[in-house]
């Protein structure tokens, strides 16, 4: 048999419980023709998603190396961390992470390159991972040696690990900490107004934000923010606590404002009264210049799509505002949009929402598993009521 000179590598990883019981799939194919070459299906006792994305990429390498010496390698993951860090444009700062990266990086001939695809497009990869969790899949196969046919689509998708009922896509909302305008009660909205830095106050209270969240740093596996300057510095502080870069979703930045932004409550009331009581009975009624409550819905509702596709069956902390998180649990709790004006939510406070898929209709629903939480040794009483 001759071998290629053009290979790709599809690899993916997961973890039941993240970290729990784990296994990755691996699949060698050649680019010209798109033969399946090898697979390598193993589990690796309890790890999180990521380390287990991670050997399925040092054992997809591996088969290259030794299926397919001398050709060039092209690797597709689904797995947007593992993508940047081994093209060098994001840096690992996990240890696990870190050896198996060396491992990686060790192994891959001069040249190779990643690409990051779409889950749906890393199905086969994703099938043998789940198989070898079940027990079905362990070591390598090749051709002639007992390698099966590929299931039809619908198969791979109902053994998907991110697809069945048991493995949610969780997002940690973290609200900014305050600025100069939470303090005093203005209007601060996204990139369109004065967009504000942390205040020191803000900065402690992201700090401890961090320290919080850093317990749970092995189920984390993904950091978003908005662009707007204080989610933007609140993210950043929580990621480095995590080890993990920062990831912009447009989608979840603030209410643009307009007009009122840099203003407080009082001043709008006084200068613009018929306008603010139009915007507070209207969801569709944007402020002069600005958004409306049904318009930032529609975009965060698209950012959340993205991030449900892209980070399916992970763990995310998304850092946003108060009008794209309550805007989210109100979704999530499938109330009326105009719920936001009942929700109390403080700077640098934590909310949970799992999506799981309906197995009828594949639509993601949402499960509220709390709200509005502080970190420890945070008063409560010292943030409730601030915008």
């Amino acid at each position: 048999m001759v071998s290629p000179q053009r290979v790709v590598v599809e690899a993916d990883g997961g973890s039941r419980g993240n970290p729990g019981p784990a296994a990755y799939g691996a699949v060698l194919r050649d680019a010209d023709t798109g033969a399946v070459l090898a697979e390598d299906a193993r589990t690796i006792g309890v790890a999180t998603n990521n380390v287990a994305e991670y050997s399925g990429l040092v054992a997809g390498l591996s088969l290259a190396r030794d299926h397919a010496p001398g050709a060039t390698v092209e690797v597709r993951m689904d797995s947007k961390l593992v993508v940047e860090q081994m093209s060098g444009r994001w840096k690992i700062k996990h240890a696990d992470m870190k050896v198996l990266a060396a491992e990686a990086a060790a192994i891959a001939p001069a040249g190779t390159t990643y690409t990051w695809v779409p889950r749906a497009d890393n199905s086969h990869a994703d099938r043998l991972a789940n198989e070898a969790l079940d027990g079905l899949r362990e070591g390598v196969s090749v051709p002639g040696d007992g390698l099966p046919d590929a299931p039809d689509s619908a198969a791979e998708e109902a053994s998907s690990p991110s697809s069945g009922p048991g493995e949610p896509t969780t997002i940690v909302l973290v609200r900014h900490g305050v600025t100069a305008h939470t303090t005093g009660r203005r209007f601060s909205g996204g990139l369109g107004g004065d967009n504000p830095p942390l205040s020191e106050e803000g900065r402690a209270q992201a700090a401890e934000v961090a320290a919080w969240l850093k317990e749970l740093k092995e189920s984390i596996d993904v950091v978003v923010a908005s662009p707007v300057r204080r989610t933007r510095e609140t993210a950043e502080i929580v990621a480095g606590a995590l080890g993990l870069p920062v990831e912009e979703e447009p989608a979840f930045a603030e209410m643009e404002f307009g007009e009122w932004d840099g203003l407080t409550f009082t001043e709008v009331a006084e200068r613009d009264k018929e306008r603010m009581e139009a915007w507070f009975a209207d969801m569709s009624y944007p402020p002069p210049g600005g958004e409306s409550f049904v318009q930032v819905r529609e975009r965060v509702l698209a950012g959340l799509a993205r991030l449900l596709e892209t980070h399916a069956g992970r763990t995310v902390v998304v850092v946003s505002h108060v009008t794209p998180i309550k805007t989210l649990v109100a979704h999530a709790m499938e109330a009326p949009l105009d719920s936001v004006f009942r929700l109390e939510l403080a700077p640098a406070a934590v909310s949970v929402i799992s999506f799981w898929p309906d197995p009828r209709t594949g639509e993601k629903k949402g499960s509220l598993r709390f709200f509005n939480a502080l970190a420890p040794g945070r008063r409560t009483l010292r943030d409730t009521g601030r915008w």
